[in-house]
């Protein structure tokens, strides 16, 4: 089954055109990553998914539906952003945003809310830090809580932004694997942004990746390639394999053409040559 298409996509910021004629459905069950140098317009696809953005032209559809916003059958995790140490809400009152958090009003404690949050804390492994304040949470824990907030209105289609920005490669692993994990179970349709696809290669079905106004599309021995890479920059790029990672190196720097999403999303992370500065990942 098409949980999410785009036919004849298009959208432009004034006279900055992002992507044009983008044709994708992402079927049930399958993970999408979309990649990109800075600028490229991932984070505003997700906007135009969520019904927060209006495309120049084209249609997207949410299971053969015009999408609009606010829709419960999306999923959204969000960049890592870390709780300040303060912070008294508790773990299970961020995954209960996520249950009676669209609705007007304070949520009301009842026995059927409260088995819906423990049973969302076990499914992301969060219930032994369920009632804790998120101030004491590690990283990766509260990204944990995010997963499962996006689970609760039972979604059919899962956006995730950068959601392993600022976790260490142990909890990039963890995380990468629990949305894998909760895709498989529950048959979610999964777009998956990021700058660094290595922690999620081995889980990816197909990559977008967007650059220069166009795309390219297919499985990643298609779409990361020199030759398919160059082209779409109109550079010469060089993809380098090498012990079970991919290293992407002359990505031209984009980020005098940040459209305000993408510049919100970037701040403050900088790219060198092509791949996340530090890692040697795909940028």
């Amino acid at each position: 089954m098409t949980v999410l298409r785009l036919s004849g996509a298009s959208l432009a910021y004034g006279s900055r055109r992002l992507w044009s004629g983008l044709d994708l459905e992402v079927a049930t069950g399958e993970f999408v990553a979309v990649l990109g140098a800075n600028g490229s317009g991932k984070t505003s696809l997700l906007k135009v998914i969520l019904g927060q953005q209006q495309l120049t032209a084209g249609s997207a559809e949410l299971l053969g539906e015009r999408i609009h916003g606010g829709d419960r059958r999306i999923g959204y995790i969000p960049q890592q952003k870390l709780a300040e140490p303060g912070t008294p809400l508790r773990g299970r009152d961020l995954v209960g945003l996520g249950v009676d958090g669209h609705r007007l009003g304070p949520g009301w404690p009842s026995r059927a809310r409260r088995e819906r949050v423990d049973a969302l804390l076990d499914s992301v492994g969060a219930s032994g830090f369920g009632d804790r304040p998120l101030g004491q949470l590690s990283g990766g824990e509260q990204q944990r809580l995010r997963v499962g907030q996006s689970l609760a209105g039972d979604p059919r289609l899962l956006l995730c932004d950068e959601p392993l920005i600022s976790l260490d490669l142990r909890h990039q692993r963890e995380v990468s694997e629990l949305i894998d994990r909760q895709r498989r179970e529950r048959e979610l349709g999964v777009l998956f942004v990021t700058h660094d696809v290595n922690p999620i290669l081995g889980m990816v079905d197909r990559v977008l990746y967007l650059a220069n106004g166009a795309f390219r599309i297919g499985t990643p021995d298609e779409v990361l390639r020199s030759e398919v890479l160059s082209e779409l920059y109109d550079s010469p790029i060089d993809v380098i394999r090498t012990g079970g990672r991919v290293v992407v190196v002359g990505v031209p720097d984009s980020s005098h053409h940040h459209d305000d999403e993408d510049h919100a999303e970037h701040a403050g992370h900088p790219h060198t040559s092509g791949f996340t500065a530090g890692q040697g990942g795909l940028a």
